[in-house]
């Protein structure tokens, strides 16, 4: 499916409040689109992968981010644009700083999603209409009435559930990297830098999909939309309320004839 429709079908039946996201990472410069920003060389500034997807998404933004772009080393490790190395993987440093103890922090820094280290030299982000590149992965950040009807469009061919893994934070592991490495949807409740510096909003979720699965998952928005699913959530109205018994007895009141 193309991506105008893709697009298209996104606002028919979710009302997206923000641009579908379209996501390659990419293996050489040469591959980087001619429009794209890059935050060190055009805006003098770094930052992390969510806020590069935030300026996609809220501003329309195409842009591209390679090592030199990175502010948060996770991003950085989670995309292969950095090894990972002993002291990271025993948890010497304190990253993340909410958890327990360094082992608890080891075994989190052990199980980050990565893609292989080098294999690829730049992050594309693009909102879905104005990507000029062949994405393999789109996310799409929305409410969870909004996310659920992603869900159940997913599991509408297949009946499988989808299952998500989140620790608070990287949420561009599991939108970006977990999604290409398992070729499943995701769902991803974000947190940590992606609340704080990207500025996602409280009632924000976010869902990823594989390119491989997009045309099953509009084709399952589409169908499940017919079966009643729908956004927004439709109100069941054809019911008797109950009201406090002065009311019904003003309104036998009001009936009588006279005064």
């Amino acid at each position: 499916m193309d991506p105008q429709k893709i697009e298209e079908t996104l606002n028919s039946y979710i009302h997206r409040q923000t641009f579908p996201v379209a996501v390659k990472m990419v293996r050489s410069p040469e591959e980087i689109p001619e429009r794209a920003r890059m935050p060190k060389r055009d805006m003098n500034i770094q930052m992390p992968v969510c806020q590069g997807i935030a300026l996609a998404r809220r501003y329309g933004w195409v842009v591209a981010m390679g090592l030199e772009d990175m502010l948060c080393p996770l991003g950085a490790l989670t995309l292969g644009f950095l090894p990972t190395k002993e002291k990271f993987l025993d948890g010497s440093f304190d990253v993340p700083f909410w958890v327990k103890n360094q082992s608890i922090r080891a075994k989190i820094s052990q199980k980050i999603p990565q893609l292989d280290y080098g294999k690829y030299t730049h992050l594309v982000v693009a909102p879905i209409h104005r990507a000029e590149f062949d994405p393999q992965v789109i996310v799409i950040y929305g409410n969870p009435a909004q996310i659920s009807r992603l869900v159940q469009a997913a599991t509408y061919e297949t009946g499988d559930p989808l299952v998500s893994q989140n620790i608070g934070g990287l949420a561009c592991g599991e939108e970006i990297t977990r999604t290409i490495l398992t070729d499943r949807c995701q769902f991803i409740v974000v947190g940590g830098g992606d609340r704080a510096i990207a500025q996602t909003q409280d009632h924000e979720v976010a869902f990823a999909i594989p390119m491989s699965k997009v045309d099953a998952v509009m084709e399952g928005l589409k169908a499940t939309h017919k079966a009643g699913l729908k956004y927004p959530t439709p109100s069941f109205l054809l019911f008797k309320g109950s009201l406090p018994p002065d009311f019904a007895e003003l309104m036998d009141y009001l009936k009588e004839e006279g005064d």
